[in-house]
């Protein structure tokens, strides 16, 4: 049930609490942006299927102990500007091995 409020001090706290949530939705949905961006990288230069993308980006987050979106931000400096802490690199390199490459479909590997 939503709160009516009934003094002028209930209005201002309720002004305070929805600009707050307002807040933390737009840092969702700008975090939101920076993950699936991140994980198109993945997808395009890794060439796998965008389940395997979040997949590499999961284990890269799990296995250096950076949050998930700090993780994707790396990855989009590096497309950027080609620098990537080693730590990251490495994680990388072994998630998309164990996860990819995909075969491109209509090409003649098997």
């Amino acid at each position: 049930m939503a709160h009516v409020p009934h003094e002028p001090g209930d209005e201002v706290d309720r002004i305070v609490e929805l600009e707050q949530e307002v807040d933390q939705l737009k840092d969702a949905v700008a975090s939101h942006a920076v993950v699936d961006q991140a994980i198109g990288m993945i997808v395009a230069l890794g060439r796998v299927a965008p389940d395997q993308g979040w997949a590499v980006l999961q284990h890269v987050s799990q296995h250096t102990n950076i949050k998930l979106r700090n993780v994707a931000e790396l990855i989009l400096i590096w497309a950027r500007n080609g620098a990537m802490p080693n730590e990251i690199r490495v994680e990388l390199e072994e998630a998309l091995e164990r996860y990819g490459p995909t075969q491109i479909p209509g090409s003649d590997r098997d």
